[in-house]
């Protein structure tokens, strides 16, 4: 059984596959630049394996894109094909439960879009549960600049060496890229903000 709530399952393995066929790759190519073994990425393009959110920070880093990048365009897609109640592209009022909520396999973390696709920022709310620990590489964090603002809770945040405490309330401005970690050290859940915007094209 999906540990992502359907459609976008799909929507998902078509994108990772369209940004590999964009730039021409096979997949062991796409297997040899993210670490990630062949057999994984087929899987998950065929929709018969949900990623995680280890393996998709894996991904977006070798497409030179972020997660919420790579996740946004999946989820994107939905809203292209215009959803019962709204006309495409256009602004206004967006209900929750018109944004799909991404869960990755194995640790509870969980994603939703708040911004569409047309927005010039993106912003995603993170839930990471007690105990969870999310690494992801540092060429996931190229080409954008990107703000993380705690809403409730404490996240302990590695940023390359220096691993900053963070509260509720509190905010990080990321740098030049760097390996990052995002940890829940606590027992309770982490609920975060991600604002992210795209400096040059990959």
């Amino acid at each position: 059984m999906s540990n992502i709530v359907d459609p976008l399952v799909g929507r998902i393995a078509a994108r990772v596959r369209t940004e590999r066929e964009r730039r021409r790759w096979t997949l062991a190519r796409l297997a040899d630049a993210s670490g990630v073994s062949q057999a994984m990425i087929s899987r998950i393009e065929r929709g018969e394996s949900s990623p995680t959110a280890v393996v998709l920070g894996k991904l977006s880093a070798a497409f030179q894109l972020s997660v919420a990048s790579l996740l946004a365009l999946a989820e994107g897609a939905q809203e292209e094909e215009g959803p019962q109640g709204r006309t495409d592209g256009v602004a206004g009022v967006r209900r929750r439960d018109d944004a799909p909520e991404w869960r990755a396999p194995g640790t509870g973390y969980r994603r939703r879009q708040i911004t569409g696709p047309h927005f010039p920022a993106e912003i995603a709310e993170i839930r990471l549960p007690a105990g969870a620990r999310v690494p992801y590489p540092a060429a996931a964090f190229a080409f954008v600049r990107q703000v993380v603002w705690v809403l409730d809770g404490r996240l302990t945040f590695h940023d390359g060496e220096t691993v900053h405490e963070l509260d509720a309330g509190d905010t990080i401005e990321l740098g030049e890229p760097a390996e990052r970690v995002f940890v829940n050290a606590t027992d309770a859940e982490c609920r975060y903000a991600v604002v992210l915007t795209r400096g040059a094209q990959p």
